[in-house]
């Protein structure tokens, strides 16, 4: 089994920054690919990032492209998301997910564990 714990969500006006985290603990050898989901209310949840075991591949949503950042340091068995140039519309509850695969993957289904999630939300 595997814990995922997330941190660093909060307020913050739009043009801003926040840096989130998520800590593993548990059968963390397992881990393969990482990634972050968020879901609006009314919403289904999306992807918004994702990154393979050693960090050398990345992939992003459209939406957030140029703005937020995903990275890891595996010896922490922490992964990152620095958000940056928020939006009103990047408002949501941002939720750290692990997969079993190596590959980086963008879909719900192919995350094994998930994190309760944390709140972001940016004001305008």
């Amino acid at each position: 089994q595997v814990q995922l714990v997330e941190s660093g969500g909060g307020l913050v006006q739009a043009g801003g920054s926040l840096r989130l985290s998520c800590a593993a603990s548990g059968r963390t050898f397992s881990i393969y690919a990482m990634g972050w989901f968020r879901q609006a209310p009314g919403k289904e949840r999306e992807f918004v990032a994702g990154i393979s075991w050693s960090g050398g591949s990345t992939s992003y949503a459209d939406s957030v492209k140029g703005r937020f950042t995903i990275s890891r340091d595996n010896a922490r068995k922490t992964v990152y998301l620095q958000m940056n140039s928020l939006k009103p519309e990047d408002t949501a509850v941002y939720y750290c997910a692990a997969s079993r695969d190596f590959r980086v993957g963008v879909r719900l289904y192919e995350y094994d564990y998930w994190g309760q999630g944390t709140q972001v939300t940016v004001s305008s």
